[in-house]
């Protein structure tokens, strides 16, 4: 199911707001519902890149940054014609996942979580490594998904 709510929102936002770098949404967190006696767990999975795309909804974002295995998005992955996106537009990234550019098993629920997160008036993704994000933020190799 989508996720609908961040139950570690105000604590986040409160950190944010204080100036503190704040990881979350690894792993997507633990699934639960809020019932009359309180959060009960409940039995599902809660996607890392959904959960992450609300959560930078949630705190009006500008850039939602996506950390993975790869160093940049790749067209024709696993293939000799394989190729690194810079720099991309929503509508090219859309066209890319209507084509079949990122199955579902690996940078599709990455992609679709990207654009989720621009629709809802993000300025700008990044998908990267931990290891290269310092240097994609000082303007180095990653994959920047902007709006427009």
């Amino acid at each position: 199911p989508e996720p609908r709510h961040i139950v570690e929102l105000p604590v986040i936002a409160s950190l944010c707001a204080q100036g503190a770098l704040v990881v979350a949404g690894g792993g997507g967190g633990v699934p639960v519902v809020r019932t009359p006696a309180g959060l009960t767990g409940v039995e599902a999975v809660v996607d890392k890149d959904r959960a992450s795309c609300l959560l930078a909804h949630q705190l009006d974002a500008e850039r939602l940054i996506i950390l993975t295995g790869v160093r940049q998005v790749q067209v024709d992955f696993g293939t000799p014609r394989a190729r690194p996106i810079g720099t991309a537009t929503a509508a090219e990234m859309q066209a890319w996942l209507e084509a079949g550019q990122f199955p579902a098993g690996s940078m599709g629920p990455k992609i679709r979580a990207a654009l989720t997160f621009l629709r809802r008036g993000g300025a700008e993704v990044v998908v990267t490594t931990p290891e290269d994000l310092p240097a994609a933020m000082a303007g180095g190799p990653c994959t920047r998904i902007t709006a427009g």
